[in-house]
């Protein structure tokens, strides 16, 4: 069976010859073993020739009918509604290469299309149109198939499809994930007729899909705003029930204050499932009423409550009735007794602080994926917690009594970070330890490899580490002998990976091995309603650690530090937190005992104007100006703004942020701006 190489991500039409001899041959019963025939190719005609699809099919079947069509449309409208605008904006480049794009449901049934009209009508002479079915079993090796088989991008280049009908067609596909849990629900597939191959296809499809999953993540993040509006009354109001907000695929995404003292009044054991339970309660809808699948024994049908809007269920509400009376309704100081609902939760995630919904779909997934050993990258800004949350999963894996080995491919040579993840043999270089050195890759056999600041691995190390996670197998520095190996992955970055690929800074193939699925963890400043959480953890962890009296914070100090924006995440928090500990020796924490710089910021966010923009005076005001125009002219280039301004792109960054500019970026880009 052929062996797939790195770099092999990529179809080479120069081999088409010899593929289209292989494919004849394999259709006679012979091996296809031979290095023209890609690996994943190979098994796709194998599971073709085991479902028995006809080798000499010309065409998919016949498309659904138009009310067919608009019913299954109907069924993915938000998927249609997140994808038009992006597949739009490719129009252009899509007309002046000969190709155009479609859109899939989950089951490889094409539901819109875009681009060149002269291919487009080409492909209706194989049904590649809205309403067909291209999934493997339907139409043989195809990208669109392919892609949905194996949950990867792939490219597909003509003789290398299945069916003979296809092969003078070329086309790249990668399916379209639920941003939230990862499920698949659809794919982007840009195809045209042979003399079109170019490998930056693959990118194009690639790039449309992290699109498309971004504007779903924000078609989910105003449902939730709607819902919660809906629910307000609810959770503030002052009866003792505990109410819980469930959205409308049944996550938990907020609570009451006495959700927990209800739940808690059930007993000890049903209270513990609060962690797990509740977690991962799974809510569906049947006969009209929204009932819980799994549901645990003390969860009763006619607590919940579905919430309709318009006609449409957006969610429900979970009303569980205390036994025991609230305790005093006076608004607690941040840093006063834990209430039962704010305790840090137990278990694997204990050290992840916080109940906001931002951070609730984080830790969900993370549960989630822990049970796999699949290769986990973390996307988030410095000083969010990626490390954290990295020794969470691994601690909630099979694998949790294995090493955790973590190592920073950030600021270190690039001669120091080979033989920190290789290792390296005795005399390997000149100042080399006697005996020689394990790796890290080699400490982690059996656990887990957490590599934070991924993208700063030098790019002529990431073959070298593609190579390991490929094969297995590592070769200590100035070895020739391979040691076997097996751990699970957990990458970590605060870059944008995606945009780092065709800049020439991180390698595709790498790229598509660490980010089988993907955890972003959200930045505080959109997580503030845990600051007091926060607040509270570290000001009693800190006073235990300094041997010093605890203390509280003001209800004026707490407003400000909701209101700062907080650059530099968690880490800054805790060291601000550290600060006013040591720093004061009264009980309570005012105003007087923050950092300047926190209410230098937040006192210019209290004067800003109108749109929350802060305000900025002389030169600055002018800067931000030139800014916003630039960005409208490059349509949201980031690139050309920075080629047009004369500075570096992450200056450019550096400035939105400053400026209060960064929400508008994805609006520049869709027209929007």
């Amino acid at each position: 069976m052929p062996v797939e190489r790195p770099g092999e991500i990529f179809s080479v039409p120069e081999n088409d010859h010899r593929v289209m001899d292989l494919w004849e041959r394999f259709l006679n019963g012979e091996e296809a073993d031979s290095n023209a025939l890609r690996r994943l190719i190979d098994d796709s005609w194998r599971r073709c020739q085991a479902a028995s699809v006809d080798p000499g099919r010309r065409t998919a079947a016949p498309p659904l009918g138009a009310g067919s069509l608009d019913a299954l449309r109907g069924d993915y409208c938000e998927l249609l509604e997140a994808g038009a605008p992006v597949m739009a904006a490719a129009r252009e480049l899509l007309s002046e290469t000969g190709t155009f794009m479609v859109l899939t449901d989950p089951s490889g049934v094409i539901l819109s299309t875009e681009g060149d009209n002269i291919t487009r009508s080409a492909a209706e002479d194989i049904q590649l149109m809205s309403g067909a079915d291209w999934s493997e079993l339907a139409c043989g090796t195809n990208a669109i198939g392919t892609a949905l088989e194996i949950g990867q991008p792939v490219q597909i280049h003509s003789a290398e499809h299945y069916c003979s009908g296809i092969k003078r067609w070329t086309c790249s596909a990668t399916v379209v994930r639920n941003p939230y849990d990862g499920d698949v629900l659809g794919v982007v597939d840009v195809s045209g007729l042979r003399p079109s191959y170019n490998r930056h296809s693959l990118a194009l499809v690639v790039t449309t899909a992290g699109r498309i999953e971004n504007r779903l993540a924000k078609i989910e993040l105003g449902a939730r705003y709607r819902l919660l509006e809906h629910c307000v009354d609810r959770l503030s109001s002052a009866g003792s029930d505990g109410v819980i907000v469930f959205d409308r695929h049944g996550r938990a995404i907020k609570a009451n204050e006495r959700a927990a003292l209800a739940l808690a009044d059930l007993g000890t054991s049903k209270a513990g499932a609060i962690g797990d339970g509740l977690g991962h309660l799974t809510l569906r809808w049947t006969n009209g009423q929204l009932v819980p699948d799994a549901r645990p024994e003390w969860l009763r049908p006619e607590w919940l409550e579905p919430v309709v809007v318009e006609g449409k269920r957006i969610g429900a509400v979970l009303s569980i009735p205390a036994r025991r009376a609230p305790s005093s309704g006076v608004r607690r100081q941040a840093g006063s007794s834990n209430p039962a609902e704010e305790q840090p939760r137990e278990g694997p995630f204990g050290g992840v602080i916080g109940r906001s919904p931002a951070l609730i779909q984080s830790l969900d997934r993370a549960r989630q994926l822990a049970r796999s050993r699949v290769s986990i990258l973390l996307l988030g800004e410095t000083g969010v917690g990626k490390e954290v949350f990295a020794r969470s999963i691994h601690a909630c894996g099979t694998a949790k009594d294995s090493p955790f080995v973590a190592l920073n491919c950030g600021g270190l040579t690039r001669d120091l970070l080979a033989s920190e993840l290789f290792g390296y043999a005795e005399g390997a270089f000149t100042g080399a330890r006697r005996g020689g050195m394990i790796g890290k890759i080699e400490a982690a056999d059996g656990g887990t490899l957490f590599l934070d600041e991924i993208g700063e691995m030098p790019i002529d190390l990431q073959p070298n580490f593609l190579r390991v996670l490929e094969e297995g197998e590592v070769y200590r520095l100035g070895e020739n002998k391979p040691r076997r190996i097996n751990f699970r992955l957990i990458a970590a970055t605060n870059r944008d990976l995606r945009s780092e690929i065709p800049a020439g800074r991180f390698r595709m193939d790498l790229f598509y091995r660490i980010a089988v699925t993907s955890i972003r963890i959200p930045p505080l400043r959109e997580r503030i309603e845990d600051v007091a959480l926060l607040a509270d953890h570290y000001l009693a962890l800190l006073a235990r650690e300094h041997a010093v009296e605890p203390r509280t914070l003001s209800p004026e100090v707490l407003a400000v530090l909701e209101r700062y924006s907080w650059p530099g995440n968690i880490r800054e928090f805790r060291n601000v937190m550290e600060s006013m500990l040591l720093m004061s020796q009264d009980p309570i924490l005012t105003e007087r005992d923050l950092p300047p710089e926190i209410l230098d910021e937040v006192q210019v966010d209290v004067s800003s104007g109108q749109d929350g923009d802060p305000v900025l005076m002389g030169l600055e005001s002018v800067e931000r100006d030139v800014i916003l125009r630039t960005i409208r002219g490059c349509g949201g280039n980031m690139a050309a703004v920075a080629r047009e301004l004369g500075i570096a792109k992450s200056t450019v960054y550096l400035k939105l942020k400053r400026f209060g500019l960064s929400g508008h970026l994805e609006e520049s880009r869709t027209g929007r701006f």
